[in-house]
């Protein structure tokens, strides 16, 4: 199997659109299902009763094949980026959900305490106390919804979008390896690329795990 290098260089704008595309697409369905879940992973971790029905409609979802979930959303949304964004966006709640509920279930009592027994409102205990302690735990989350997603996007091909996942289906229906291999490198580079960042971000803002450590 042999790459035509002058294939690549003539087609660097495409594959500049189709990556620009490829990453849009997936940081739009992270950053929705974090708007979605941190307010239900709230409500999951006070309300237990409804603790076990988040997580288990999460986890339904999630076994919906990703081809069936945006076929389902075509009555609605159409061929459009909205239906692979909603696509993923259902694919990030688990893993995001999960990690939330478990990133604030880490949080220690004693701390909870200290911070109520100082007059600190619920509410801003929650966002200056609770969420900075579940960082770590939630952007591990983050992390694997993100390289989840950048890894799917592909599959939205079949609803005319995809961004690199055209590659594949330009690459196999002319029996050409060299779009595909190139839809696979840049695929990959994007999702290492993604959770470095992420990784960096994690440490700017998490200072006290460094002086823990």
């Amino acid at each position: 199997m042999t790459i035509d290098w002058s294939w690549i260089s003539g087609h660097t704008d495409d594959l500049t659109t189709l990556t620009v595309s490829h990453l849009q697409a997936a940081l739009s369905a992270v950053l929705l299902g974090l708007l979605i879940s941190l307010p239900l992973a709230v409500v999951a971790h006070r309300v237990r009763p409804l603790r076990g029905f988040l997580l288990g409609l999460s986890n339904v979802l999630f076994t919906i094949p990703s081809i069936a979930v945006f076929v389902l959303l075509l009555p609605v949304s159409g061929l459009t980026r909205t239906t692979t964004v909603i696509g993923l966006t259902i694919y990030t709640l688990v893993v995001l959900l999960r990690n939330t509920v478990e990133g604030l279930d880490s949080v220690p009592t004693r701390t909870k305490e200290a911070a109520k027994a100082m007059g600190t409102r619920p509410l801003r205990t929650l966002l200056t106390v609770e969420f900075p302690l579940a960082l770590p735990v939630i952007m591990a989350g983050v992390r694997i919804a993100t390289v989840m997603s950048i890894s799917l996007v592909s599959v939205a091909t079949y609803i005319g979008d995809g961004g690199l996942g055209q590659l594949f289906t330009d690459g196999f229906q002319r029996n050409f390896p060299t779009p595909v291999i190139v839809g696979v490198v840049l695929t990959l580079l994007l999702a290492v690329v993604a959770d470095a960042l992420l990784v960096a971000v994690q440490y700017v803002l998490t200072p006290w795990t460094r002086r823990r450590a």
